[in-house]
């Protein structure tokens, strides 16, 4: 019997799109559950609603029906202020595209999460210090972000994820910007980290090379969640 905490939770979870009198339904009564230190993949075609999926499960769209839950707060019925404070303190994101500030330097960068909590910015910045020695950066504490590789970018954006010690962390297509050398390094940063830290980890990715080495993979083939190990 499996007793690792449920970090994230989705039942009867449905989106569909209204444009006049056009109804689009993008998928419909997803069920699934992430555990603590779990790695999971979420595989699907462009097209397919991964991302639209991911937006939900982050609490930054809502559902057309059911809910999402993180640590068995009921996170979609919240209100923005809620929702975005629970976010903060217990989630991390990683995206294809790093969305890290260009005015700002790597560390600053990452003890942003910090900085919106009003942390102590001293301790803030020892603990970025110490994420980005550990994601290989320790000499670029200073550059910003148009003075690293891509690569380089994409382990900031990872330190920045951990920052705030969250439950899991969520990543869109974390490599898929990336040459296969550095998305190699990046994805096995990111499995590191994981065992590291006990954080859950949910991939959204077209890629099954990357997916086939999380614990579980479930394919979104026509708007369900399909686990094909499952008999």
């Amino acid at each position: 019997m499996n007793n690792r905490q449920r970090v994230l939770c989705a039942q009867n979870l449905s989106k569909t799109y209204q444009e006049g009198d056009i109804e689009t339904q993008v998928f419909k009564k997803i069920d699934f559950e992430l555990l603590a230190g779990e790695k999971l993949a979420i595989v699907g075609a462009s097209g397919s609603g991964k991302s639209t999926l991911l937006h939900l499960l982050a609490g930054l769209d809502k559902p057309t029906s059911g809910q999402v839950q993180l640590l068995d707060a009921d996170f979609s019925n919240l209100n923005e202020s809620k929702r975005g404070k629970l976010r903060n303190t217990h989630m991390g994101f990683v995206y294809q595209f790093h969305h890290l500030l260009p005015e700002f330097s790597a560390l600053d960068n990452v003890t942003m999460p910090l900085r919106i909590r009003r942390s102590n910015l001293a301790q803030a910045e020892e603990r970025a210090t110490q994420l980005l020695q550990r994601v290989g950066l320790g000499h670029r504490l200073k550059h910003k972000p148009s003075e690293l590789s891509g690569g380089e970018r994409q382990r900031v954006a990872l330190a920045r994820a951990l920052i705030t010690e969250p439950a899991c962390i969520l990543a869109d297509e974390p490599t898929g910007n990336l040459d296969q050398h550095s998305a190699e390094q990046v994805f096995e940063l990111l499995l590191e980290l994981n065992q590291e830290l006990n954080t859950a980890l949910l991939i959204v990715t077209h890629d099954l090379r990357l997916a086939a080495r999380m614990d579980r993979q479930l394919h979104l083939i026509d708007g369900c969640l399909v686990d094909k190990n499952e008999k």
